[in-house]
């Protein structure tokens, strides 16, 4: 547990993002509560983190489209009355309009909108971490860096190719780790001296010393040209006058013979790919390690169920499976089946990801297709097959090819449709 030399440690995930990149899947929620891997959200990922830790003190500060976000962590991330208190708490927090009437303006403003309660909890040190990233990671070890080398902020960093570079944070370091240059997504990346084709970027995950923090978004606030960002402008204002380390995630060790895994998921592409991952022998995504489990809501769903149905036999080959997925009298391969869906007699499933409380219909075909939640796919259906078809009916991301069914729009009982700026509706099995 985190305590004692590392002082009043307070945890603050950053949960408002839009994921604009993402769309259909973020139309109805935010992208910390897109699923994953069948059965969690993108948000369980930090929370385990932070939890695994042994950081029990953490705030949610969410926005967008935030209600099924609210109620995924309301369901499943409280401590027992036992454990409740003031060092025990996961909560929600929504921007509620503390500075005027507006939203949050950038990472840096929802933490300055925020700050009142790191005063309440009293913190020497924050932890500022992203929730729209896949990652394991032991928070406790980048702590320990953090306080071994006195650090004013610490920065987590990791070596990606250079031609991904530009969607992050780029670094420069010294020899002992310290941070002598930070440009925000580079159109053209800084290279990693010794290493061509490589660059040393940040993860968007922060330990704050409190009084750096809080001289920094006061600052900042008053600043008419800012962007309000930690990216943007905090790390950029601070890196000459503060002791700004970064921490080299490469270096973090997981128990269970486990090792750490980051991964943006942020685009189609990357989401599916990060799915395609996890269907690997051995992936580099472990969700199978009990010394680190990702936590996340525990429903009362039946198990799964597979059964030859309409004098068709049934296959499922190298796939992921929630609680209630069914697979009767089809062949599915290398896909991912979510809570309650359903797959029909003759329907062939291939490099797919099948979102909750799907019905594929019988003798439906799909490959390399995104199935949002609640979605009803009709008997004979093919998708994946024709770009120029699916392009008239659903996503094709340009990126990737991979198509993509997102949620049907809401209905009122009347079938009268509701227009797509309704905004976020839950009818209790979570968007």
């Amino acid at each position: 547990m985190i305590h004692g030399k590392y002082g009043r440690v307070l945890g603050m995930i950053l949960a408002g993002g839009k994921g604009e990149r993402l769309m259909p899947l973020t139309r109805y929620r935010a992208k910390p509560a897109v699923p994953f891997a069948a059965k969690y959200r993108i948000i369980d990922f930090a929370l385990s983190n932070m939890v695994n830790s042994g950081l029990f003190s953490i705030y949610c500060l969410i926005q967008f489209k935030s209600q099924s976000l609210h109620e995924h962590i309301g369901k499943g991330w409280q401590f027992g009355s036992a454990l409740r208190g003031r060092d025990f708490f996961v909560n929600v927090v929504p921007a509620q309009m503390w500075d005027g009437e507006r939203w949050y303006e950038g990472t840096a403003d929802a933490i300055f909108q925020n700050m009142h309660l790191v005063t309440l909890f009293n913190a020497d040190r924050v932890c500022i971490f992203a929730a729209d990233h896949i990652y394991k990671m032991d928070v406790e070890q980048m702590l320990a860096y953090h306080m071994d080398n006195n650090a004013d902020v610490t920065v987590a960093a990791y070596v990606v190719p250079s031609s991904e570079a530009s969607q992050f944070g780029c670094i420069a370091t010294d020899e002992t780790g310290r941070i002598i240059d930070f440009v925000e997504k580079p159109a053209v990346p800084p290279e990693i001296p010794g290493r061509p084709g490589f660059s040393y970027v940040s993860m968007g995950n922060y330990i704050f010393e409190r009084e750096t923090l809080e001289e920094s978004v006061l600052s900042d606030h008053e600043r008419v040209d800012s962007s309000h960002d930690f990216g943007r402008d905090i790390l950029p204002s601070l890196f000459g006058t503060h002791k700004l380390m970064a921490y080299d995630f490469s270096t973090n060790v997981l128990p269970g013979n486990d090792k750490p895994y980051w991964k943006d998921v942020g685009s189609i592409k990357a989401y599916w790919e990060a799915h395609m991952d996890l269907l690997r022998r051995e992936s580099e995504l472990s969700l199978y390690n009990p010394q680190w489990p990702i936590r996340t809501v525990s429903y009362s769903d039946p198990p799964g169920f597979t059964y030859p149905d309409k004098d068709h036999s049934c296959s499922v080959d190298g796939c992921l499976r929630a609680e209630a997925s069914r697979v009767l009298g089809a062949y599915v391969r290398k896909s991912v089946l979510s809570r309650n869906c359903v797959i029909n007699a003759g329907a062939v499933v291939e490099e797919s990801i099948i979102g909750q409380n799907v019905e594929i219909g019988e003798d439906c075909r799909l490959r390399r297709v995104i199935v949002d939640a609640h979605n009803i796919i009709p008997a004979g259906t093919s998708i994946g097959f024709d770009p120029v078809a699916d392009a008239e009916r659903y996503h094709v991301d340009p990126a990737s090819g991979i198509v993509v069914v997102g949620m049907p729009k809401i209905q009122l009982r009347k079938k009268l449709q509701k227009p797509d700026t309704y905004g976020d509706v839950n009818d209790g099995s979570g968007f």
